[in-house]
């Protein structure tokens, strides 16, 4: 039967069961900087298979197949490390390389590439020395150069390892939160600002010391820390102007991943099942790029920055892992007292110290270079000075300490063999926070938390701190202390960027208080803890499901009132929750009748999605005054739905009137702006469903295609599709119009035949418009469909379209 149903899911594949294939191409390349011929085999989803006879070759072929495939996308990556894009973008991004080399590591290069592997040094330069040979194969052709370096002008240049490890993509935190929120307490009080917000795990002091000066704080002192973190912006052509609509419903916290493990005792082949869906920006070309990587020593599968060596989502013989985000606090903002006679020295425990101070020249189109002085305190760079009032502000990051770049540890879980091995693997990874997940064919599954946590015996992170010495780090939590689980009785291990300090934790010190919304992650458990017998094809089902928990507590609601005639209670008043409109009578019948399920065919889903719109806005315009909004985030989904569910005073002097009369009046909002926005829809069952391009929709846009000429533009471009689920269901496809963001990569892993596995990468492999593997994965994401990952030297053959060796020079 298993055979039947993996032959069945084969079939939803493009060419999956065709028993008619095109000979493989083959080809041979002489390149210099390999010891002996490596083999690489493309499969017909333009998955690389890299077979070679040493270490050093593999990832020198690793580096070399994935720059020829993401060319642009090496550049940018490298140019942001090196703080280098006014060179080819002009002064507008002189503050992004500022920010790069502010935020630059500087410690010993050795220390650190050893950190991620035993090998690291020989891994990491082997895989830069790949890079480069590709980006001088491209240069024997200029002509045949990506598009979108002909639109800029520019040629791809080499890179070093400096650049595998910067820390400029690494999904940092909570800096921007204590700002924010420091601005929130002076307006509001710090009690107003923990109801306000979602603070788990205790009750945080978010109250600041006496000794800021509070009047001081705003968002222009994180100009450098924004800068280079934001994602590139090449312009907008002229006359255009399609900024994305931001995401009314949608917390940072919020936009993360799924992983979950299931064991042999809950799925119908005994086996453990491993699954993830990271969920980050949905981009042309994808975000993360998939490789087989086979030598003595190493045979492992799966998807990562295609700019890093190694997997770090995937398996190998022995078994599998996934990550979500975990969420550690690993920022802080120092603020400092300056000398007035003396601008570069601050005040520390009574005395003066002396800023480092770095000086680079930085070049810049159609100008002269810049001159920068970077600045640093002992507790790390300096964002930003205030002459005036002899105050300097600095970050204290926990990733600038040596092993803190994104995902390279990966290379160590790359080679697990078992339960154990893989916790010592994570004990090395400290950047991103994550929730490591593993299932092997031993028929173990194990849960993880991985972070570099700072010890902080006397504040709670959240706001900044003065550095006059009186709140410093007590070094860091050892990574095998962070939350972690093996088998547990239950038979299953689910995250998806939910809060997971367990009550009672014991190292306090080591805390963060925010996690995403719980909606995600309950329904996995419901689902996995149904005792249903589960198999491959439910948990592609299960990563694409689009049940709606918040629905199923808040269209309830309107049952009782005059939307939908039933009786009340007696002694209640019909009035407070009559519906103001025969339109939104009707869009509440639909919605009482509806299964909470925010499919894309659905109109009812249409209709709840833009309440649900309206009934965030209209809460948080009750809630937080005009002026504490720009420092008060999106709101807890959560909160909201319990504060309607239990309305105090602040909804009025009849609370559950005041709060039927919100509902309502969202409700006949939402009917009036699905009018505007797609026209009459209650009497057309197609006109106001969720999914389709004036609405819910996936159109990925390419960084450089505002800034491209029409012709070129369709082709960078990939979409749109209509979309189902939300930023709450466990599909993540957000809330806003465009889905920006959420699973683009996803893996289900079978430790029973690991060919029974399945992936996707959203939209495609290639980096290359012209390429055929630059969008055709678009449309099985878009279907929630999946095409098999095989492992299997037979099997991998079978589906080869094209094979090439790479020979030494």
């Amino acid at each position: 039967m298993r055979k039947l149903i993996f032959f069945a899911l084969l079939l939803l594949v493009p060419g999956g069961g065709s028993s008619i294939r095109a000979a493989a191409s083959s080809s041979t390349l002489t390149i210099a900087g390999l010891t002996e011929p490596v083999e690489m085999l493309r499969d017909r989803w333009g998955l690389n298979h890299i077979y070679a006879r040493n270490e050093a070759d593999l990832f020198f072929a690793q580096g070399f197949a994935a720059a020829r495939d993401r060319l642009f996308q090496f550049e940018m990556w490298r140019r942001q490390a090196t703080g280098t894009v006014a060179e080819i973008l002009g002064p507008k991004e002189l503050k992004r390389d500022i920010g790069a080399r502010l935020h630059r590591f500087r410690g010993d290069l050795q220390t650190e590439l050893n950190w991620y592997h035993p090998h690291g040094e020989v891994i990491i330069n082997a895989f830069v020395h790949g890079v480069n040979a590709a980006i001088a194969e491209a240069a024997k052709n200029p002509a045949a150069l990506p598009v979108e370096f002909k639109l800029l002008g520019i040629k791809p240049e080499p890179w070093t390892p400096d650049v595998v490890i910067s820390r400029h993509n690494g999904l940092l935190s909570n800096l921007t939160e204590e700002v924010n929120l420091a601005q929130a307490v002076r307006l509001l009080g710090a009690d107003q600002v923990k109801e306000l917000e979602y603070f788990q795990g205790g009750d945080p002091n978010i109250t600041p010391d006496p000794a800021i000066d509070l009047s001081l704080i705003d968002n222009s002192i994180l100009d450098l820390y924004n800068a280079f973190r934001r994602p590139l912006q090449f312009g907008v052509a002229s006359g255009r102007d399609e900024s994305p609509a931001p995401d009314p419903g949608t917390r940072a916290v919020d936009i993360g991943s799924n992983n979950w493990v299931v064991s042999g005792r809950r799925t119908a082949s005994g086996y453990p099942m491993m699954m993830n869906d990271p969920h980050r920006t949905q981009s042309a070309p994808s975000l993360r790029y998939w490789v087989h990587l086979v030598a003595p020593g190493w045979n492992v599968i799966g998807g990562g920055e295609p700019v890093l060596p190694g997997v770090s989502i995937g398996h190998n013989e022995s078994g599998a892992w996934g990550l979500t985000i975990f969420g550690s606090d690993t920022e802080d903002l120092y603020v400092y007292d300056t000398n007035p006679a003396n601008p570069h020295q601050y005040r520390y425990r009574g005395g003066w110290e002396e800023m480092r101070i770095v000086h680079e020249s930085i070049p810049v189109k159609g100008g002269a270079p810049a001159a920068v002085d970077l600045k640093y305190t002992r507790h790390g760079a300096v964002l930003a000075e205030d002459s005036v009032h002899h105050k300097a502000y600095a970050l204290r990051a926990a990733w600038m300490e040596t092993g803190s770049a994104p995902y390279l540890a990966s290379l160590r879980m790359d080679q697990a063999r078992t339960w154990d091995e893989f916790v010592d693997a994570c004990s090395y990874s400290r950047i991103p926070s994550e929730n490591m997940v593993w299932a092997d064919r031993a028929g173990n599954i194990g849960y993880q938390a991985v972070a570099i946590t700072p010890l902080r015996p006397n504040w709670s992170g959240l706001v900044p701190v003065p550095g006059d010495g009186r709140y410093e780090w007590n070094g860091f939590l050892p990574i095998r202390s962070l939350p972690h689980a093996a088998n547990p009785e239950k038979g299953y291990l689910a995250t998806a960027n939910n809060y997971l300090f367990p009550p009672g934790y014991p190292f306090r010190e080591a805390l963060h208080y925010t996690g995403a919304d719980p909606f995600r992650a309950s329904r996995i458990g419901e689902v996995l803890g149904s005792g249903t017998l589960h198999t491959v094809a439910d948990m592609v089902r299960l990563q694409n499901d689009n049940l709606s928990l918040p629905a199923r507590s808040l269209v309830p609601l309107l049952r009782g009132s005059a939307v939908d005639g039933s009786p009340r209670a007696p002694g209640t008043d019909r009035a407070s929750a009559s519906v103001e409109s025969a339109a939104a009578t009707r869009a509440a019948a639909l919605l009482l009748a509806w299964d909470d399920r925010v499919d894309a065919d659905s109109a009812a889903a249409g209709i709840y999605e833009m309440w649900q719109r309206r009934l965030l806005v209209n809460v948080r315009n009750l809630l937080v005054s005009k002026e504490a909004q720009p420092f008060i985030g999106p709101l807890s989904m959560k909160r909201v739905i319990d504060w309607l569910n239990a309305p105090d005073g602040r909804f009025g002097a009849d609370p559950i009137r005041g709060r039927d009369e919100l509902l309502v009046r969202s409700l006949t909002e939402a009917v009036a702006e699905l009018s505007r926005k797609l026209g009459p829809g209650l009497d057309s069952p197609t006109a106001w469903r969720w999914g389709q391009d004036k609405y819910h929709h996936a159109l990925i846009r390419h960084p450089m295609a505002d800034a491209a000429p029409a012709d070129v533009r369709a082709s960078l471009n990939v979409g749109p599709v209509p979309r189902g689920g939300d930023s709450f269901t466990v599909s993540a496809t957000g809330n806003a119009d465009n889905q920006t963001s959420g699973g683009s990569l996803k893996i289900i892993a079978d430790t029973e035949n690991w060919d029974n596995s399945l992936g996707l990468n959203n939209p495609g492999q290639s980096g290359h418009p012209s390429s055929p593997h630059y969008r055709d994965l678009f449309e099985l994401w878009s279907r929630g469909r999946y095409f098999p990952i095989f492992f299997s030297r037979s099997r991998i053959e079978s589906v080869t379209e094209e094979k090439q060796m790479l020979v030494p020079k």
